[in-house]
């Protein structure tokens, strides 16, 4: 946000005596850095970096404001007509509860236009004159002061204005020539012709003021910030008034606002006032938020004095009063960021300065805690997949709606996993599956000339619980495009389900995973992390002494079937022989041939037996008979 040097010692004259460089820093030291510095109409204009919470900061007094605080001095007192109240020119109807006050007045124009010094403030600040009085000085006071103000042409609304949500099927021509679809979401400003504004947002070309205008209706209301941004995301109308009245506008500053706004076309252009009155009231201050010393010196990290906290905050328009050993401390109207206790204590550190923040070092308790299993196993996942040619992708964790449907799994509704103040609607919801996401990079890369795009993402989805949502890591690959084709060797073909079936296979599931087919050509499967075996936690095996006494061998040939499993045939025999003495089992020759019996083969299975002593014969034989039994209860035989 652009702040004008000159304008701004007009609301704090101690701002005056401080050279740029001085003030850029203080700026910093208060949590505003100034990210540049421009020289515009005869005076430095600096570019001041706000938070997106700090919606009172967005103008000339609240920038002075925070200003003021640190330098222990005081505003310029707000300069502005007392109107007096009357009746209605136009009835004002709140039928939503998000505008609980709207006031108004009703101007005739006369000749003038927007003083020279006002004009050259407006391009200082990067804002275009109009040299309309009505518009350009709502758009001076919202510079100023931060609180966005409206001009309608009062000669073009027809009957009573109303403050409603939009009827389902309304349009609205905005000031920009864009004829927009409202939805029942939206709030408008409407006359009994239908909508001729956005609330909070962009007024409507139908009732614009121009230089035929003769009578103005003006506009200083408070709307609740959440509809504010939402139609402005809706629509794409980010506008300086949604930008602060989303962040959170002053309530109170709605009939100050409209009598300045009077004052001003009063000088500008000699306007007699038809009228001036206010709908509504403003909403209810915060409730006071306590501040004990204990927790004061636990954020600061030494003993403060509350007495010197609540000076602080005094100097922020907070009123503080001191209860026993607790700071009560009611925020100004302004500041709708200050709602618990954590909050006053950082406002006091702030002003005090972050400088005087003693450094200290966290205690160290003892060596490192080991990686949780969990990680482990999704960085191995993560490895071997990279090993076999796949690429790790991360993508958003919101989807749309539906998107969403078309993958989620069955029972996993979106009711309990939409967001209430989402990006768009493309991100409205926390995905419940990978797949979409993977499904949707994968064609990108195919469209992009990709031959074959091999891609996996580790990631958490969610499913909707009566709490809320509930968080689940899974794995999702996906694969396609067309295999080989680079020489003779290798001819060219399509990924196949069967291929992605080896990979799950490769990572340890068991069965056939939940192929889907992705598109043409593409293919994927999400699966569980947990489901996934994990690996031990001991990569090198414990040493084992070598033995000083002689290895025995023994050998078994065995007459098994065609189809006789390697790893059955093994492990039921290692089923029976001493794990401590058997050194090794395994198939060290295959025979077959047309003089063994018809649909069988011979395998000479070799086992090799060691301890700590000398075995003896009559044991060994034993092992052997015992391994010959548990292979014959497969359907094997000795032969002859």
């Amino acid at each position: 946000m652009w702040i004008e040097r000159k304008a701004l010692a007009q609301e704090i004259p101690a701002a005056a005596a401080l050279e740029t460089r001085q003030l850029s820093e203080l700026l910093a030291s208060l949590g505003f850095p100034v990210d540049g510095i421009a020289s515009r109409e005869g005076g430095d204009v600096l570019d001041v970096d706000i938070t997106a919470n700090r919606g009172d900061a967005m103008s000339h007094r609240g920038m002075a404001r925070e200003v003021a605080a640190r330098l222990r001095q005081s505003l310029t007192p707000i300069a502005m007509p007392t109107l007096a109240e009357g009746k209605p020119v136009v009835e004002v109807r709140l039928e939503s509860p998000a505008c609980p006050i709207y006031s108004t007045a009703v101007l005739e124009l006369g000749p003038g236009t927007t003083p020279a010094d006002i004009q050259s403030f407006l391009l200082a600040l990067e804002a275009t004159p109009k040299r309309l009085p009505a518009v350009d000085a709502s758009n001076e006071l919202l510079h100023r002061h931060g609180h966005p103000t409206h001009a309608f042409d009062a000669d073009r609304i027809r009957g009573a204005v109303s403050v409603r949500w939009a009827k389902a099927g309304e349009t609205l021509v905005t000031l920009d020539g864009v004829e927009r679809k409202l939805v029942e979401q939206d709030l408008v400003i409407a006359d009994e012709a239908g909508p001729i504004a956005l609330a909070g947002v962009m007024g409507g070309d139908g009732t614009k003021v121009t230089e035929a205008t003769t009578r103005v209706l003006l506009e200083s209301a408070w709307f609740d910030p959440k509809p504010v941004k939402a139609a402005a995301r809706r629509h794409s109308l980010h506008t300086d008034a949604s930008h602060r009245f989303g962040r959170g506008a002053d309530p109170h500053m709605a009939v100050v606002a409209r009598n300045l706004l009077v004052g001003r076309l009063q000088a500008w252009c000699q306007a007699p006032l038809v009228g001036a009155w206010t709908a509504g009231t403003a909403p209810a201050g915060a409730a006071p938020v306590p501040l004990t010393g204990t927790l004061l010196a636990r954020i600061a990290g030494e003993p403060l004095s509350l007495a010197d906290a609540a000076e602080a905050l005094r100097w922020l328009g907070c009123a503080a009063d001191l209860d026993g050993g607790t700071l009560q401390i009611t925020p100004p109207s302004w500041r709708h960021d200050l709602a618990i206790p954590e909050d006053l204590a950082e406002e006091v550190l702030r002003l005090r300065g972050y400088e005087h923040i003693p450094s200290a070092l966290p205690s160290l308790e003892g060596p490192p805690e080991p990686l949780a299993p969990a990680y482990l196993q999704r960085q191995r996942l993560a490895r071997r997949l990279a090993q076999l040619g796949f690429h790790q992708t991360v993508t958003y964790g919101f989807i749309s709606p539906e998107v969403d449907a078309a993958f989620a799994a069955p029972g996993n509704g979106a009711e309990g996993r939409t967001l209430v103040n989402s990006l768009g609607q493309e991100y409205s919801v926390m995905r419940g599956s990978l797949l979409p996401s993977l499904q949707a990079t994968a064609n990108q890369n195919l469209r992009q000339g990709a031959r074959e795009v091999r891609l996996f993402e580790l990631a958490p989805v969610y499913g909707s619980g009566p709490a809320g949502p509930v968080e689940q890591f899974m794995l999702g690959v996906a694969w396609g495009g067309t295999l080989g084709g680079e020489d003779h060797l290798s001819p060219a073909r399509a990924v196949r389900e069967a291929d992605l079936s080896g990979i799950a296979r490769d990572l340890g599931w068991e069965g056939l995973p939940p192929l889907r087919a992705l598109g043409e050509g593409l293919f994927g499967f999400e699966v569980p992390v947990e489901s996934l075996p994990r690996e031990g936690a001991r990569i090198i095996p414990a040493f084992r002494p070598f033995s000083r006494f002689p290895l025995v061998e023994r050998d078994l040939s065995l007459l098994v079937d065609l189809g006789q499993s390697h790893e059955a045939l093994t492990v039921a025999m290692r089923a029976v022989l001493p794990k401590d003495t058997l050194q090794d089992l395994r198939c060290v020759d295959v025979f077959r041939h047309k003089s063994l019996p018809e649909g069988r083969q011979a395998w000479l299975m070799r086992m090799r037996f060691q301890a700590d002593r000398t075995l003896v014969g009559e044991e060994v034989d034993g092992w052997v008979a015992a391994a010959l039994a548990a292979a014959e209860s497969l359907g094997a035989r000795l032969r002859a």
